[in-house]
């Protein structure tokens, strides 16, 4: 049965399992589960929890997904599977007969089940509906009705070079919201089957009202709420920004249109997408995960929001260093294997190779990949001049992998990614290996000695079976000494969080969204702490740099020199993770969602 109540948490990457980390299926999968755990454990009482449903899109097979680069096939391998049944089954049936075909499954926290329901919206196109009494495709009355509703010019939209992914995102919105339209309607639709009209109204009055709020992350989906609004369909919606498409397509520039107040729009914006963005209008609470994407919020659309900031998930309080050591091994024998197949010159020693990271996606200004680049050449001098000084081993070297990937890959070479054919590079991964090139940071430099410093891009989605180091990411950032996150335009940055979770140290720009956060976190070294924050802002750019190397080099002399120590900057790292986990940001969006105080 559907409950009376519900909350349904969706967004346009509900669908698969995301393979790249701090991705939105992060958020939302975080989001259902712990709120699940509040009402396992009482927090929230049972008896009036709603029911927590996810939607998002599913992906059947391969060339389903609008992402041809992506190739998303949906994965619903983890959950249970579910049959729907009563009045569920009975808008499901109804929907199906509307062309809108879904799939189901479900999992279990603490007692409480979650129900996820993903709609494939591929062949809209080819379903035939009715429109003001006009025969045409599902997909175009669905912008025909968009057009009507919100002035959404569909025929204008469509034709632009992303278009797919416009028509995809309203298809998917269209599915969630009339599933929520039919669910809200069951209650009248029920109590009409009586032909006796006092009757009806009193079988009316006795059928629980089905409360539903909705929760949309990121402009994919908030076409369904401005739908629903516009439809009359009363219900509770909440829309979050993890960023704004002005502010992305202006990216560090962005910082300097808030200072000056300038609400221009570059050219690189899609239009189309960010007529999208701005439907959160239409919602009764609009929410950003941090102060620069609310700002954007303000300035690029005239809309006010509430911040609540992401979190991280936690799995205990204790720091698993038995799993930290195993993994590092691992990378350090990986490296010091393939390095030596691969390149000329002597093997270096495990234990003497130490490996830190970065990781996003592959927006190579936005994410400061120039800076990370050119502060890996200055550690190498300092490394030099430390050697030369006698204070350092001549055998370390420095592997710094810069996971930054187009899209998942198969069939990859052996010794991957130390072995990287430029035929395996696609789009601005071709640019960022040249760059490394450029700068003299590639790997063959290294077991010579005239590099102890080396960047390495590994353009995979990381995971167990990538045909890299075959490691979860939980494993890689576990097994790396640090994370250097050096990010020109980054409205929160999770990655930095799920490092800390396992208890790896982190370098931040004073850009990422969470580094006021850092204020309140407890030190247990004095100075230099286990997340240290460059100012990327205020300072001259070669001071900037400057400051990410010295930071790598911080970490890395205390991991060489000084254990007890480097260990104490690993919990800190992991107290930073700890006091940001999701239960305060669950609980806000729970208020927010229902109305209902949260001590």
């Amino acid at each position: 049965m559907l409950e009376s109540k519900c909350i349904i948490i969706t967004g346009e990457e509900a669908g698969p399992k995301s393979n790249k980390m701090g991705g939105i299926w992060n958020v939302i999968d975080a989001e259902a589960r712990n709120l699940a755990n509040l009402i396992g454990e009482g927090i929230i009482e049972k008896e009036t929890a709603p029911r927590i449903i996810v939607a998002g899109p599913y992906y059947g097979h391969s060339g389903a997904d609008w992402n041809k680069g992506l190739n998303r096939i949906t994965d619903m391998s983890e959950f249970d599977e579910y049959e729907a049944e009563g009045e569920l089954l009975e808008i499901l049936e109804i929907l199906k007969l509307r062309g809108i075909e879904s799939h189901l499954g479900s999992r279990e926290i603490k007692g409480i089940k979650i129900l996820y329901i993903m709609f494939n919206c591929k062949d809209y196109c080819r379903v035939l509906a009715e429109y003001k009494s006009k025969s045409m495709s599902l997909s175009n009355m669905i912008k025909a009705e968009a057009y009507d509703l919100v002035g959404l010019d569909s025929m204008s939209f469509e034709d632009m070079s992303n278009g797919v992914e416009y028509t995809h995102y309203l298809n998917l919105s269209y599915a969630i919201s009339e599933f929520i339209k039919v669910a809200v309607e069951s209650r009248e639709k029920a109590a009409t089957e009586y032909h006796d009209k006092a009757i009806s109204e009193f079988a009316a009055s006795l059928m629980p009202t089905v409360h539903v709020s909705l929760h949309c992350h990121e402009f994919g989906t908030f076409y369904a709420l401005a739908r629903l609004e516009k439809l009359g369909i009363s219900i509770n919606t909440v829309a979050t920004y993890h960023a704004t498409l002005p502010g992305r397509s202006s990216g560090h520039r962005s910082i300097q249109k808030i200072m000056e107040n300038d609400s221009s729009w570059d050219s690189g914006v899609p239009v189309n997408l960010a007529k999208l963005e701005s439907l959160s209008a239409y919602s009764d609470v609009v929410t950003a995960v941090g102060d620069s994407t609310s700002k954007e919020i303000k300035l690029f659309y005239d809309i006010d929001s509430i911040i609540v900031r992401n979190g991280v998930d936690l799995d205990d309080d204790d720091i698993d260093w038995e799993k930290k050591m195993a993994c590092r091994k691992k990378i350090q024998d990986f490296l010091s294997e393939t390095m030596y197949s691969v390149n000329d010159g002597k093997k270096i020693p495990p234990e003497k190779i130490i490996p830190i990271f970065s990781i996003s996606r592959i927006e190579i200004e936005n994410k400061g990949y120039p800076d990370l680049l050119d502060s890996l050449v200055i550690l190498d001098r300092m490394f030099k001049n430390q050697i030369v000084a006698g204070h350092l081993d001549e055998d370390y070297r420095i592997v710094c992998f810069i996971v930054a990937a187009q899209g998942p890959k198969t069939e990859l070479p052996e010794n991957f990614p130390i072995n990287l054919p430029d035929e395996v590079l696609v789009g601005e991964e071709i640019r960022l290996q040249q760059m490394i090139k450029e700068k003299r940071l590639d790997c063959p430099h290294i077991p010579s000695g005239s590099r102890h410093v080396a960047a390495v891009l590994y353009p995979q989605w990381i995971s167990d079976h990538d045909g890299g180091l075959n490691m979860s990411t939980d494993e890689f950032m576990a097994g790396c000494i640090a994370g250097v996150f050096p990010s020109r335009y980054e409205p929160f940055l999770l990655t930095g969080l799920e490092a800390g979770k396992e208890a790896t140290p982190s370098i931040v720009s004073k850009v990422c969204g969470f580094s006021d956060a850092l204020k309140t976190l407890k030190r247990l070294v004095m100075g230099m702490g286990g997340v240290i924050v460059v100012d990327n802002i205020n300072l001259p750019y070669i001071e900037s740099i400057s400051d990410y190397a010295l930071a790598m080099d911080y970490f890395i002399d205390t991991y060489t020199d000084d254990m007890i120590k480097y260990n104490l900057l690993c919990q800190e790292a992991s107290l930073l993770a700890g006091d940001m986990s999701w239960d305060d940001p669950i609980k806000q969006y729970y208020e927010l969602l229902t109305g209902t105080r949260m001590e």
